[in-house]
Formats: structure tokens, sequence, C-alpha cells
């Protein structure tokens, strides 16, 4: 028998060290080769990582929510003489350690021999069910196992057996403690370091969206059902390119580093995303270019992608501004936080009819307000009011979205 110590894989784009998500092996397990042992996630994507050999588990190190340095022991086997990888070497050669990353999107090495797709909490259902992955065909991409696949719910919770008569009830806990760790702890770390390093001014302007709310049902209505439904979202986008043309200091992104400003001709949009993991930011790339249609549909589809841990890494970096919405949960007024290194971040609340006073009568219209927040260190009140009002005059004026900005010569 000899002892093989697997390290702590580069993930690559200078990570220099990765934090434990979940163990997925402990000592005294018997893993085989292309296993998932570990999760693991860096500042860019969360990563499984498998076992580059067969053998059983000795120990493992770094409990979940603590950093391991690239390089650093990670896991050693024991293995068996048949096993043992060709020159014994301390670090494992690049192709047995490349880590996956949990992401469905094409890859140019094709599919690992032997390895089952699916995400770390369907291995443990799995696991809990006593389903061995291996028989399960999966009906996602590239085979890829989903939750439906398995067949199976969360075990329903025990009931409690009945006390004996006149026994005392037992004392319910009353508290639980939940480590901050993986995604929420990556969104903790950067909300705190846009707060503390960004003066944010906040702008909050009322829009009427009555002709917008109309042209959206009669575009929807001269859609096939299967081209999907038009949601406000685009159509704000839309307006709010137009919009930067006028007002380019706000598609803009700080490199606090360097000491300057990066101003971008291309307005790539980041959507704030809820998915079940936590916020998520993926980005619509150069949607300048886009029609109305094509733009709707990539937001849906950078949206679902992110929701169900497609993403690709890129798809999550590189926006110059972001646009955020709550949908029917979107409240009155918000105060978003900056998406650093952007400098603008735009918010849609909830769109609600209420009685206005419209061309000197009261009528009911449908109203929205947008809440807005800027750098002050780059963009000044004056100018993130100027910027407001002209996307409202485009949203209230909604044939003035698809017109480009006429510049004076």
């Amino acid at each position: 028998m000899s002892q093989f110590t697997f390290k702590m894989p580069d993930l690559g784009e200078g990570t220099v060290d990765a934090e434990i998500v979940a163990w997925h092996a402990k000592p005294g397990d018997l893993v085989r080769e292309d296993q998932l042992i570990v999760e693991v996630m860096t500042d860019k994507a969360a990563v499984e990582v498998p076992a580059p050999v067969s053998g059983r588990v000795v120990s493992v190190y770094g409990a979940p929510g603590e950093k391991v340095a690239v390089g650093s022991p990670l896991i050693i086997f024991e293995l068996s003489a048949a096993s043992v990888p060709a020159a014994a070497p301390a670090q494992p050669v690049a192709e047995p350690a490349r880590p996956a990353v949990r992401s469905d999107g094409p890859r140019s090495d094709g599919p690992r021999s032997g390895r089952v797709m699916t995400s770390p909490a369907n291995r443990r259902l799995a696991s809990e069910a006593g389903i061995d992955l291996t028989t399960v065909a999966g009906s996602g991409p590239g085979g890829r196992i989903l939750r439906a696949d398995l067949g199976t719910s969360p075990a329903p919770e025990r009931a409690a057996a009945p006390s004996a008569a006149g026994s005392p009830t037992p004392a319910v806990e009353e508290t639980s403690e939940i480590k901050v760790i993986g995604l929420r702890r990556l969104i903790a770390e950067r909300m705190s370091e846009a707060k503390r390093t960004i003066p944010h001014f906040a702008y909050v302007e009322e829009v009427d969206v009555t002709e917008l709310e109309s042209l959206r049902a009669h575009l929807n209505g001269s859609r096939p059902q299967e081209a999907g439904s038009l949601s406000y979202l685009p159509l704000v986008v839309m307006a709010l390119i137009r919009v930067l043309e006028s007002f380019p200091q706000c598609n803009v992104l700080h490199d606090a580093a360097r000491g300057v400003l990066i101003r971008h001709r291309a307005v790539h949009v980041g959507i704030a995303t809820q998915t079940p993991d936590g916020l998520k930011v993926p980005v619509v790339r150069n949607a300048q270019s886009m029609g109305l249609w094509e733009l709707a549909a990539e937001i849906r589809r950078r949206a679902e992608r992110a929701r169900t841990n497609k993403s690709a890494r890129e798809e999550l970096t590189g926006s110059t501004i972001t646009v955020t919405s709550l949908g029917k949960l979107g409240g009155i007024a918000s105060t978003p936080i900056i998406n650093a290194p952007e400098v603008a971040i735009i918010g849609l609340n909830k769109a609600v009819e209420r009685p206005m006073v419209h061309q000197g009568a009261v009528a009911v219209r449908r109203m929205m307000n947008l809440s807005s927040s800027f750098d002050h260190r780059f963009v000044d009140g004056y100018d993130a009011a100027a910027m407001i009002q002209a996307l409202k005059d485009r949203l209230e004026h909604p044939a003035t979205i698809f017109i480009p900005t006429v510049k004076s010569s």
C-alpha cells in the first residue's frame, strides 16, 4: 500500500485559493477514479472536483467554509499497487486533476469518461434514496441527470412519537446556526465591499407606463405563444440603451487599481436574477445590437441558465450597467446596491393602477417607480436625475424606444 496526496488544483484565471463548500467523501470511504469528492468555490464559479485516482480516503483538509490555497494538500488516498500513479508524482498530472466546472455549456474536451453529470443536491438525494446514479438515464443536456429523473422527492419529516400521559413535552430548539459559505458568502463579501467603498446616491422617479403596457399587450398578442411573453424588462433595457447614448458616463467601469474609468460604447447589461443559490447577474453582451424580441429571448435564456446553474463563467462577468427587477414583489421603492465595478444600477418596482391627474382630469393610470443608484464619485446628481428623466420620457412615449438618439452637429 502507498499514499497519494492530491493538492488543491489551479482553477485558472489567477485563482490563489478556493473555499470548501461541501465534501462528498470522508476518511474511510472507498472512492473510484473520477468520482465527485469535493465541491469548492472560487471568486468566479462553483467547481466540482473529481477524484484523480481510486483508493481509500485517509484524511481531508479544510472544513466547509474554509479556504485552501492552490498547491496545498486537499485529500490523501491510500492506494493499492495497481492504482499507484505512474512515477508517483506529488501532484496529479493535469488531465486527471482537471475539475469539472458546474456548467452544461459546450466543452472542447468532450464528455468525461464515466462521469455522472448532475448537481450536488441530486447526488445527495440519490444517496439518501439508495439510487445508483450510473443506472439513471439523464434527460438533461448532454445526459445530465435532473431531479425529475430520480423519481424521488425529499422524505417527509417523521411525526413525533406521542409522549406518555403526563410526561412533559420536550422543549423545542428555538435557534439554529447556518454557516455563511459558498455563493452566499461571496454575495455577502461583494455587497459589503460595494457598500463600503462606493458612496451611493439614490434617485427614485415614478413613470406612467399605461402606454407601455398597451404596447406590451399588443406585441404579446401578435406573436405565437411559444415565442414567449414580453415583460417590462426588455422594453426598459431597450429604452436604457437609447438613453445611454446621451449619458455615456453611466456606462462605465471603475478600475480602482489603476485609478481610471473605462467608458464603453457597447452596452453589456447585467440582469440581476434570483436563483436557488442566491443572487446572480448574468450578462447580455452587446445589447445595443439586438432587436426587441432577440433581446427578450436572450434575457430569458441567460436568466434561466443562471437559475439552473448552467451559466458558463464568462456569462456572469463583464457587465457595464445592471438592471434589477423584483416583478410583482417590487414594492414602491428600493435602494439597489451597485454591482461594482459599475457606477450605476436601475431598479424596476411594481407596476400598479391608481388614480392620477392626466390631461386635467382624474383617470386610472398604470404607474411604476424606477429606483436607481449611482456612484456619486463619478456621476453627479444632476446627470443622474437627467438620465432617469430621459428614461422616463422614453417609457412614457414607447414609440421613441425604437428611435436612436439624434445627436446635434
